[in-house]
């Protein structure tokens, strides 16, 4: 089959859903299909082996809602003139996926939806956005969800979308399973230390600076906290680091042995980092099913994370691999900026001129108090460890989703119904 995949960033990214359509998109092309992947200019693109799948790059930005910057108009000629037998929009609100919407009844082949969350659902300058978003959803072959519950497939059964199909996000065996070599000695971390792992880029919306609280409570010893993320132009990268390095030379964390590493690795090395650390951390603000935590289920790594997205769901599927976090109650003002800098924007927000990004928040001193006592019981972050790990192996490797989407396209080619 010759397939489009379209999603805004692709590698060298190595944000989730980057991940996700790599996943995807390779082991396609080892199964003998020809995959396209239309995303964004990249810089250093170039030099990556993208292991034969074709990468078609277009210099646009933007949204439905806030407009578009670049080649709009050179993308969508592209997918008029394209010939593809399946063309599959990965994530909506962003330009991929919106400046496809109109052209639906126009582009040939089988065309698929995976939303990805809806994450601006309840935001007001999206309201019109969603308001047209059933309409679309019906012109779609198909609408794949990665969660039997979350607010995306919620909202398509509330407006009468009836193409639905449930395929989750997973972890791959071809990197998880191979031992490497023990990351720790190369960061500075001794062999006894308790590594506690964050994964996440540095978007204000992973939650790093609860993480870097609930560990500055926590009731530790002879522990680091592991931060590994991209840094983004804008993003918290800048002001995480100056965090840890205050935190770091408090009495507190130095009287209990305790540190804060923020640092960007390599994906091997992000890998090795999974299959070294005692405990993942992730009191992330936003997401819709976040593929660190089945990366933790393919490392054995036991976890703690909010209500955020499918947690709770994938909790669930792992057996109990993961702990939620207690919430906190919303906060009154926007978090990050000065403080005239956050009540102008609360007022923008009551005025439904600004949208409120504000998610989920661990409550400090509860989450605080789940951290020390899993630290404190080894026995249980092992059968943790153990039950995600075969949850993972029977139903989350990539290997397999990858199947489940290739069933589904040539399913859709054929001209049948899933």
């Amino acid at each position: 089959m010759k397939i489009l995949h379209t999603v805004e960033s692709y590698l060298p990214a190595m944000n989730g859903m980057a991940e996700v359509v790599r996943q995807l998109s390779e082991r396609l092309v080892q199964s003998g299909h020809d995959v396209t992947v239309a995303t964004s200019a990249a810089a250093g693109r170039g030099e990556i082996d993208t292991r034969g799948v074709r990468v078609v790059e277009f210099p646009v930005s933007g949204n439905a809602v806030v407009g578009y910057c670049g080649a709009a108009a050179s993308y969508q000629q592209f997918l008029l003139d394209s010939d593809f037998d399946v063309v599959v929009n990965f994530a909506a609100q962003q330009w991929a996926t919106d400046l496809t919407l109109p052209l639906l009844s126009r582009i040939r082949g089988r065309k698929v939806l995976v939303p990805t969350g809806f994450s601006s659902l309840f935001s007001p300058s999206f309201h019109n956005y969603f308001e047209q978003m059933p309409g679309y959803m019906k012109l779609y072959d198909m609408n794949v969800f990665l969660s039997d519950e979350y607010r995306d497939i919620t909202f398509a059964r509330r407006h009468g979308v009836e193409r639905l199909a449930l395929i989750p996000n997973g972890a791959a065996a071809d990197e998880f399973l191979e031992p490497l070599p023990d990351i720790r000695p190369q960061l500075g971390v001794a062999a006894d230390e308790f590594l506690i792992l964050h994964v996440g880029s540095h978007t204000w919306l992973k939650g790093h600076d609860d993480a870097m609280e609930i560990f500055r409570m926590a009731d530790l010893t002879g522990a680091t906290l592991l931060m590994v993320g991209m840094s983004l132009p804008g993003g918290c990268g800048a002001e995480c680091r100056r965090r840890a390095a205050r935190l770091n030379d408090s009495e507190r964390m130095r009287r209990q042995g305790k540190r804060i590493m923020v640092v960007e690795l390599s994906r091997r090395d992000t890998v090795a980092a999974y299959q070294c650390a005692d405990l993942f951390l992730f009191p992330s603000n936003i997401e819709c099913s976040p593929v660190v935590l089945f990366e933790c289920m393919a490392s054995r790594t036991p976890f703690l994370c909010t209500d955020a997205g499918n947690s709770a769901e994938i909790i669930r599927w792992s057996n109990g691999a993961g702990v939620l976090l207690p919430s906190a109650r919303p906060a009154l003002l926007p978090r990050h900026g000065g403080i005239v800098a956050r009540i102008r924007e609360k007022v923008r927000i009551m005025t439904g001129r600004s949208d409120d990004h504000a998610g989920v928040r661990a409550h400090g001193g509860g989450s605080a108090r789940v951290l020390s006592e899993i630290y404190r019981d080894g026995e249980r972050r092992r059968r943790m460890g153990e039950a995600g790990f075969d949850a993972w192996q029977e139903r989350f490797t990539w290997e397999k989703i990858a199947k489940q989407y290739e069933e589904l396209y040539r399913t859709l080619v054929a001209g049948g119904a899933p």
